[in-house]
């Protein structure tokens, strides 16, 4: 990516193999810039339904600005297939109050959708709260990019409600408007977690590293959360023979998940992740009403979809002594299909476009 004064590689993935640039209305740019990874898709346009044809990934903290970013991928589908395109709209992880400008919760730069939208000429260039994208995503989805953690019996129109961890924690409640389910977003990840016994006050004061302010689900749930929690069972029962290893991996909650069913530490460290995220989902479920689904997304919950059915999940999601029925009505999908955030941002670019 150096030509355009970015400072690492584009990776490109292609969608769709065929197709003629004549049989789209126009074309829609959509794109999720999160601590970790930017990913970036360009969409054709046909009856007013998106159709992700390439898309352009980065690392995040490899970029100084999302514009060369954006360049590239439009570079690429101006080169490769003549393609211009008039509306975009990114989701951004982190609290987005004003849709022209945002600052990503994890990463100093800041997005500026006016720069964007003049730099590139869209007709309109907009930003949302990345989990509000995601939830846009959800109903572009098959049943093959969902695996089902619980069954449920959720009834038409019912409230959804979409959570994730992955760098951070994002959630957003799905709220259907009679035509289709509308996002609201929401900043509850960094909400307090509840601490029920002393293993949980030992774990949150652990967690806060001498912070005055409480640990938060974020705290717990990301995958600094997975080294935290490994951190603090290590020192009350002590390392196992692949603890040297897992220390020196560049990616130490990947390597913890990577033994997670042969190390006794790994697996009673995702033992604990389990029934702090059960009790997290709970309460969510329980806070928006989601008996139309919870849906859990996120890199973690993608490459770890097991935990999930673990019963140390479950007992907690359920462990509610007036409302359980809510929760037994309620089915628990995770998403194993990445790109949900770009559909979800053509989605929203095709929306502001018509």
């Amino acid at each position: 990516m150096k030509r355009n004064g970015a400072i690492d590689e584009m990776k490109t993935r292609i969608h769709q193999t065929e197709f003629e640039v004549g049989q789209f209305d126009g074309f829609v740019l959509g794109g999720d810039v999160g601590g970790t990874n930017t990913n970036i898709a360009v969409a054709g346009v046909r009856d007013g339904e998106a159709s992700l044809l390439y898309s352009a990934h980065f690392e995040s903290r490899r970029l100084f600005s999302l514009v060369p970013a954006i360049r590239e991928a439009l570079d690429y589908g101006r080169e490769k297939y003549g393609i211009e395109v008039g509306w975009g709209v990114v989701g951004v992880a982190g609290p987005v109050a004003d849709p022209r400008r945002a600052k990503p919760t994890n990463l100093p730069w800041t997005v500026d959708a006016e720069e964007i939208r003049r730099e590139f000429g869209f007709d309109e260039f907009r930003i949302e709260n990345d989990f509000m994208i995601l939830g846009q995503g959800i109903e572009s989805l098959k049943e093959v990019d969902l695996f089902s953690a619980k069954g449920g019996d959720p009834a038409f129109g019912d409230g959804r409600a979409v959570i994730g961890a992955g760098t951070g924690m994002g959630k957003a409640i799905l709220v259907y408007d009679g035509k289709r389910y509308r996002p609201v977003p929401s900043e509850g990840g960094h909400a307090d977690f509840p601490v029920q016994d002393q293993f949980d006050l030992d774990l949150a004061d652990f967690i806060r590293g001498g912070r005055k302010a409480p640990a938060s689900y974020e705290d717990l749930l990301s995958g600094r959360g997975i080294e935290g929690i490994y951190d603090f069972l290590k020192g009350r029962r002590g390392g196992t023979d692949l603890t040297a290893e897992i220390e020196e991996a560049e990616d130490k909650a990947a390597a913890i998940s990577k033994y997670r069913t042969t190390d006794p530490l790994c697996r009673e460290t995702f033992a604990v992740y389990a029934r702090c995220f059960g009790r997290c989902a709970k309460n969510f479920v329980l806070e928006a009403l989601a008996t139309g689904g919870l849906y859990i997304a996120g890199g973690i919950a993608a490459k770890n979809r097991e935990v999930f059915v673990m019963p140390e999940f479950s007992d907690e999601f359920l462990n509610a002594e007036k409302q359980r029925q809510i929760l037994e009505r309620t089915p628990v999908y995770v998403i194993t299909n990445y790109d949900v955030s770009l559909y979800g941002a053509c989605n929203a670019a095709v929306e502001q476009s018509d």
